[in-house]
């Protein structure tokens, strides 16, 4: 049963393939991309099972033990965040079906959503740090078409930045992980975390691991975030969108994963950068959503927020910030899934992203108001939404590690991010009907779906988080104690 672990990235790169040969052949690939992504799905559920019954599962690539070859490691909190990957999705893939246009489903489309899906994935379940590498570049190539699908001129201009960015970003991993093999002989995170722990996180490990943090920030938009809210308003909604919920997501699981079972030994260096680094990231992000009326800066700038928020919890590597950082992060992907659909239905309907140039789409869409309105209240953590039961267990890890003005700023930028939000709300959907005359024609046929789906997500976790509470608390069970983890990838012999 554990070759279980490589299916939820086999799934998405095979289909993947076929949909290439069909190109033309638009219901056929529509129809594959949510096979892949409910298989995706139905394949998580069965692991989290496993996982609860028997423990973490572990595949060694080829049959060469670890740490000599490939582990691909599904702990809870890996598979857990599959299973969103995969709702996530599958919400982008409808609502793209209405939207993204027959040109872009023509050139390919389809297979490069389902290879950025593998990317995430695998980045998700892999054990070893450089195919965690192998894994962010399957994600990045494809992100690199979709931001530039369609050759519009804001398209062109922000994807040169994102792409150059990500190549710096993608050399110094390189180069850490070059150091890093250097001075341990190997490359298994669970083999590295073993032979820190012997020789101990010396100041040059230290710098190695600070590295490493400049990287997955890179990528994660934590403080280096400057090229982030261009270039995830240049794509297509659906791009955006799955933009948005995922790919920063994977370097805030970098992150937690690395520095919660590698690099952990120094936390008055290493998470008190991180701490640093998270209120900068929440002060700046919610400083450009307050101060923008465009709809997509606003959103984006949202982005900037919750990587920042995700993270405070991860600098107090307690289990009350831990268990809230994963709770907020399960959220948070969905939740930006949805305000990126929602913005940008907003402007398809308007034809405008400032929120000057119209009003009362209430009276127009109202199903569609509340949505956004249900949206904003969980995006700012309010109850009894999802976003709420995360905010109190970072804000409480925090407060246990000392990290009071780390809590307080979470806690006033939250305020920023709903006044930010609900500006869109009381602006674009209150007040006098004042849009253009075809938006009364405009029909949201098959795009509240999708919408409706992840706006029932954000209110079925926020009140029922007892369902899911005893997945999280394994999650955090493994990351809180690194011996879990390396005794399922290497056994009991590396346990001291």
């Amino acid at each position: 049963m554990g070759n279980l672990v490589i299916i939820p990235i086999i799934i998405p790169i095979l289909i993947g393939m076929i949909m290439v040969i069909f190109r033309k052949n638009i219901m056929l690939q529509r129809a594959l991309s949510i096979v892949a992504v409910v298989s995706i799905f139905a394949v998580s559920l069965v692991l989290m099972q496993q996982i609860k019954i028997d423990g973490i599962q572990v595949l060694q690539l080829g049959g060469w033990e670890a740490p000599f070859g490939v582990s691909m490691v599904a702990d809870m909190l890996a598979v857990i965040l599959v299973m969103v990957t995969s709702i996530v999705a599958l919400c982008c893939l409808i609502y793209a079906f209405y939207t993204i246009g027959r040109d872009r489903e023509l050139f390919y489309f389809y297979p490069l959503f389902l290879f950025l899906i593998t990317g995430v994935n695998g980045s998700f379940l892999t054990g070893d740090i450089f195919n965690l590498f192998v894994c962010f570049e399957v994600m990045l190539v494809s992100s690199y078409v979709l931001i530039s699908l369609g050759g519009t001129k804001i398209q062109l201009r922000e994807s040169i930045k994102y792409i150059l960015v990500n190549l710096i970003s993608s050399f110094l991993f390189l180069v850490a992980v070059a150091y890093l093999y250097a001075m341990t002989g190997t490359l298994n995170m669970a083999h590295l975390s073993v032979r820190i722990a012997e020789v101990g996180q010396d100041g040059v490990m230290t710098t190695v691991a600070i590295l490493f943090l400049i990287v997955f920030s890179l990528k994660a938009g934590l403080f280096l975030f400057f090229w982030l809210p261009g270039s995830y308003s240049a794509p297509p909604t659906a791009i955006a969108a799955i933009f948005a919920a995922l790919l920063t997501k994977v370097g805030i699981y970098s992150i937690m994963r690395v520095f919660t079972l590698v690099f952990y030994h120094e936390p008055e260096v290493t998470h008190l950068l991180i701490g640093v680094l998270a209120a900068i990231t929440m002060l700046l992000g919610a400083f450009g959503a307050v101060a923008y009326w465009d709809i997509k800066r606003i959103i984006t700038y949202n982005v900037v927020v919750g990587v920042g928020f995700i993270l405070a919890g991860v600098a107090s590597l307690t289990a009350e910030g831990i268990t809230g950082s994963i709770y907020y992060l399960i959220h948070d992907m969905i939740v930006k899934a949805l305000i990126f659909l929602l913005g940008g239905t907003i402007i398809y309907l308007t034809g405008s992203s400032n929120l000057k140039e119209f009003s009362g789409l209430m009276r127009l869409q109202p199903k569609f108001g509340w949505m956004f309105f249900v949206a904003a209240l969980s995006l700012g953590g309010l109850p009894p939404l999802s976003g709420f039961l995360g905010k109190i267990f970072i804000t409480e890890g925090t407060f246990a590690t000392g990290y009071f003005w780390l809590g307080g700023i979470g806690l006033l930028t939250s305020l920023m991010v709903l006044y930010s939000v609900m500006k869109i709300f009381m602006n674009g959907f209150w007040g006098y009907t004042d849009v253009p005359e075809e938006s009364a024609t405009k029909s949201l046929k098959g795009l509240l779906l999708p919408m409706g789906i992840l706006t029932g997500l954000t209110i079925t976790l926020g009140l029922g988080t007892q369902g899911i509470s005893e997945y999280v608390d394994l999650a955090v069970e493994v990351i809180m104690n690194p011996s879990i983890y390396i005794e399922a990838v290497l056994g009991s012999a590396f346990i001291e």
